[in-house]
Order: structure tokens, then C-alpha cells, then sequence
């Protein structure tokens, strides 16, 4: 897979030094900054609890739901702040989140569920006919699965569901929350390709958050990672799966061999890498 370059590649989405509050009480996110350049495929990386999720709903809008909120910092897209989008105009403008747990309409078929994806398009049945064929060449599962109630469908079939409603309308980049979650590393694995090949023949821009940091590493192009709501280690995904931090304390190998990453104090870690 070929990397994008940093610093050769245009700016598509920055996230500037954004905190966010629970329930006017709880911070959870501490200065976070990214940036996702057009073409690319950013990791955001952590363990559970980190913030992935959080900044991934920062971006798309959908923290009010869960009582949260930008208190502080910019979210750009295309060079405009989009802070004050509703969500679903910041899906017109391309921005299409994926939300972590293979979230579909469990009464609807498979291919209700995709046609959902296209609710806010105007360019007529023949694009949206197009493109539904477009997510069937990339999930034949689907095609084959297309008349089944989505609730029947395996946790595989529901998470290429996922996506490919995503792609039905029409993205610029879709932010994939925990595309690996519940499944096998075989349909992990299949899941990636997709990404991949969604990436290089239809230049959709990922940001992706995951804790499947060996594969996500494999995948991507630049990484961020993050620990307790900040950013603690960026950097191209190549480099960061060869520096002895990420192998020890996320890909579980040190100089000495595999150990259990439950074994580390967390504040050594940062005092490590932050240091």
C-alpha cells in the first residue's frame, strides 16, 4: 500500500486542540490535535477508554446526544470549521461516521438499509442505482444477502453493512469506529482489504479507530495515539510499528519477547513518552 505523504498532501480534516466535557462535569478529551490529509488512512489508536470514540464523535457532531460537548478548540474541514453543523449537514458535505458496534436497521433488508445510506441525495435513481452496484461489487456477501433482515445477518455481513450504507453516500471520508469489534481475524482481515481497496480505486479518506494496533498500523499511512483523552506519540504508521514503546506496550513484544501488556504501570508509559 502506498503512503500518502504528510506534508505533500492536501489538508482534508484538522482537529485542533479540542477538549470535550461530559455532563458539564467530566473532561475526557485534554487538547487533542490531528490531521487527516486527503487520500489517506489514519489510525487513531488507544486502549478502551482512551477517547477514540469521543474524538471520532467530536468531529461528526454527535456528542450532544450523549450529553457532551466541545468546550474548547477547532474541527476544520475542507479549511471551514464545521463545529456548528448539524450532523447531517456535515454527511452532505461528506463527512460519514461509522459507528462502533455494527449499528443497522434490524427489521429492514439488507438492501433497505443500504438505500438508507443515500437519504441525502438529490442526484437521482441512476446514481444511487450505480452505487448500490458499486457496494455489491465490494461485498458480494451483501449482494448475496441482499432480501435477508439485517438482524439475521452474521457480525461480519452487519459491519460490511456498515460501511457500505457509509459509501452510499458518497463520502469524502468516513471516520470507521472499531471496524474489528466482536469479529474473527479472518473477516478482520477482509474488512481491512476493503478498506484498502476503497482507499486506492475510490479515494475515500478513512480515519479509523481501533485497537487492533498491529493491524491498523498494517493498513494505514500515519497514526495517532492516544492515552487518557491525549494524544502521547504521532507519527508515520511505519515508524510507529517498529519504535520499542508501541511493540511493547501495544503490539505486546520487547526486546525480551512477548509480555502481558497488563503487566505495565500506565504512568510509565507516559512518563516515557512524554518526557
Amino acid at each position: 500500500m502506498s503512503a500518502v505523504a504528510k506534508t505533500n498532501s492536501e489538508s482534508l480534516l484538522v482537529v485542533n486542540n479540542i477538549e470535550v466535557i461530559y455532563d458539564h462535569v467530566i473532561l475526557v478529551l485534554k487538547g487533542v490535535s490531528l490531521e487527516v490529509m486527503k487520500g489517506g488512512v489514519v489510525a487513531l489508536l488507544g486502549a478502551n477508554g482512551a477517547g477514540k470514540s469521543t474524538t471520532l464523535k467530536a468531529i461528526s457532531n454527535l456528542l450532544g446526544a450523549e450529553r457532551g460537548d466541545v468546550t474548547k478548540g477547532t474541527i476544520t474541514f475542507k479549511g471551514e470549521d464545521v463545529h456548528s453543523l448539524t450532523p447531517n449537514e456535515l454527511v452532505r458535505r461528506g463527512v460519514i461516521q461509522v459507528m462502533e458496534g455494527r449499528h443497522c436497521f434490524e427489521h429492514l433488508t439488507v438492501e433497505e438499509n443500504l438505500l438508507t445510506g443515500a437519504y441525502t441525495r438529490k442526484d437521482g435513481r441512476k446514481g444511487i442505482s450505480d452505487d448500490l452496484e458499486l457496494v455489491y461489487q465490494y461485498f458480494p456477501r451483501l449482494k448475496e444477502r441482499r432480501t435477508s433482515q439485517a438482524g439475521y445477518t452474521s457480525g461480519g455481513e452487519q459491519q460490511m453493512l456498515a460501511v457500505g450504507r457509509a459509501l452510499m453516500a458518497r463520502p469524502t471520508v468516513i471516520l470507521l469506529d472499531e471496524p474489528s469489534m466482536g469479529l474473527a481475524p479472518q473477516l478482520v482481515e477482509e474488512i481491512f482489504e476493503i478498506v484498502k481497496r476503497l482507499n486506492e480505486a475510490e479515494g475515500v479518506t478513512f480515519l479509523l479507530a481501533e485497537q487492533n494496533t498491529t493491524m491498523a498500523l498494517r493498513y494505514a499511512n500515519y497514526g495517532y495515539i492516544l492515552e487518557n483523552g491525549r494524544v502521547v506519540m504521532d507519527g508515520e504508521a511505519a515508524d510507529l510499528a517498529e519504535n520499542e514503546d508501541v511493540k511493547e506496550f501495544y503490539l505486546g513484544v520487547s526486546g525480551g519477547g512477548r509480555r502481558s501488556f497488563r503487566n505495565v504501570k500506565a504512568y510509565r508509559r507516559r512518563k516515557r513518552w512524554l518526557s
